[in-house]
């Protein structure tokens, strides 16, 4: 036990970032005060913090490892035959420099396309202002995340580029749940009449940016202007960037520029190979663009590694759609007219659906493994639909976990948790002098909740939590990938044979001590040093 023990001196707590918070049984009748309430809390306030102190050591020896992989459904290697992959953000990475396009040319877009006043051209595009999983309020103009519980992280609702006071988003949303008919529907878009569209892809990026440079300028220059119109205009210009072949056509003529550290998508592809597992590749992208990132990134023989390959593929249509028929493409890129009667190797095939897929390869169910970037048109109907396994592939995982093993990220969410436990177990005194202390530490509380969302954006916190609770983006990845990682080349440091097990978390009704003492030391998690080792 340590931090959750040290908040109350009787709470079977644990400091673990592993662990929940452990909620105190209330009790029956409020402990005496004592004649100096104000010495005692700030005796145990002290007594808490130089234990917590004192356990920042342990946890450092301990550091997660960002080359792992992470599981939220047990699944064994050994049982998957056939793996199938996207192509962007998935078997290839692109560096910075290609959202900057993607942002220019849409921004370009606006202006000459859609008539935006070209003074939006003094707008740059900001890498680090959004964060993929973000919510949009079209009719409000409004970016902002949301949790796993549909709430809004207060301090994180932005109107172009300035946050919205807390007031005036409660005053808006009659507090700050947004109901189910005004979430994004299933695939994460606005329709059927409701008014959020969530951001998963990591091309959205962009997007974002754009729509609040937008957005700024018309609120600056006192502009009016329909939210509405304006996020239409802002996703048809990024959608034709990709359409139109403006992003194809510049990654094809400067391929070093914009394609980076794939280096290890060959050695995982040939690991596969070797072990006589089926390779595919269903993309949304186009076959030639498709052709000349693979030569680059995995060899001229690339197609010899993949027994099938679809481009063009209209994911999530894809999943869905039993009318559309394959096409054969040549090696000119020519559709041919012939029917498809057997995906042969070594072609490229384009459109068609995943009920004609199934019927010409025959492979169904759990033994197939799917991996993919975007939670929703890659891996939400593969799972629900079609029982394949599926894995997401995360890159913010890599930098958030750099992160979450700094010194200063463990001492500030260690004492948070502390003072968290201080707080509930220390609320049953009702004394005007503790509830002065207790309103201190509630204060502390908040300032070091929003230092740990500074720790990773400054203005939207972490992927993968609000300030305690799940992001809406980490309950869809907990449902639709089975397991999930920073790239494929996590898979290079396990036996084509392992079995990923998820870690036991305890329940909130639940006792954590017996699931804290099995997960520490080197079992279960992917601990860094464990993995350094077994290299």
């Amino acid at each position: 036990g340590g931090a959750g023990r040290v908040a109350a001196g009787l709470c079977c707590c644990s400091a673990s970032r592993a662990s929940p918070h452990c909620t105190v049984a209330p009790q029956q009748q409020p402990p005496a005060p004592t004649p100096d309430m104000k010495s005692y809390l700030w005796a145990r306030y002290k007594e808490a913090k130089k234990v917590t102190k004192d356990l920042v050591p342990s946890i450092m020896s301990n550091l997660l490892n960002p080359d792992a992989v992470f599981t939220n459904n047990e699944m064994s290697l050994s049982d998957i035959e056939i793996y199938g992959f996207d192509y962007d953000y998935t078997l290839v990475f692109y560096s910075k420099h290609l959202h900057t396009l993607i942002y220019n040319a849409a921004r370009d877009l606006l202006i000459n396309e859609h008539r935006y006043p070209a003074e939006i051209r003094k707008y740059d595009y900001d890498p680090s202002f959004a964060i993929r999983g973000l919510h949009y309020d079209v009719h409000r103009a409004l970016l902002m995340k949301i949790d796993a519980f549909h709430y809004i992280q207060l301090g994180t609702v932005y109107r172009g580029l300035s946050v919205v006071p807390d007031e005036e988003v409660i005053a808006m949303y009659d507090g700050s749940h947004v109901p189910l008919e005004q979430m994004s529907d299933f695939y994460g878009k606005s329709s059927h009449g409701k008014t959020m569209t969530q951001f998963m892809d990591i091309f959205s990026l962009p997007e974002m940016t754009l729509l609040s440079c937008v957005n700024e300028y018309f609120l600056k220059n006192n502009i009016d202007y329909e939210p509405v119109h304006l996020y239409k205009d802002v996703k048809d210009s990024i959608r034709d960037v990709h359409i139109k072949g403006i992003m194809y056509r510049a990654i094809e003529a400067d391929i070093e520029k914009y394609i980076c550290y794939a280096e290890q998508t060959r050695a995982v592809l040939g690991k596969l190979a070797d072990h006589g597992k089926k390779l595919f590749l269903i993309t949304n992208s186009p076959s030639s663009f498709v052709d000349k990132g693979m030569k680059f990134i995995v060899g001229q023989d690339w197609r010899d590694l993949f027994d099938v390959v679809i481009v063009q593929a209209d994911k999530p249509n894809f999943f869905n759609d039993k009318r559309r028929p394959f096409r054969k493409v040549n090696e000119r890129g020519v559709l041919l007219w012939d029917k498809i009667h057997k995906l042969q190797k070594g072609q490229i095939y384009k459109q068609g659906n995943l009920y004609e897929f199934l019927k010409l390869t025959g492979w169904r169910g759990s033994k197939v493994l799917y991996f993919g970037d975007h939670i929703y048109s890659d891996l939400a109907d593969l799972t629900l639909k079609h029982g394949w396994r599926t894995g997401a592939i995360i890159p913010e995982l890599q930098s958030e976990i750099k992160i979450m093993n700094t010194e200063q990220y463990i001492q500030t969410m260690t004492w948070l948790q502390t003072l968290t436990g201080l707080l509930e177990h220390m609320q049953v005194y009702q004394d005007p002098d503790s509830q002065m202390i207790l309103q201190e530490w509630k204060k502390e509380r908040k300032e070091m909740r929003e230092m740990t969302r500074n720790f990773f954006n400054s203005q939207f916190g972490g992927l993968f939590r609000t300030d305690q609770n799940p992001t809406y983006f980490l309950r869809r990845l907990s449902r639709f990938a089975d397991i999930y990682m920073a790239s494929l080349s996590c898979l290079l440091n396990y036996d084509p044979n392992y079995t990923f097990y998820p870690r036991r978390t305890p329940l909130q009704h639940e006792l954590p001590t017996w699931s804290d003492q099995l997960c520490t030391g080197t079992f279960r998690i992917p601990f860094l040093q464990e993995m350094v080792q077994n290299k």
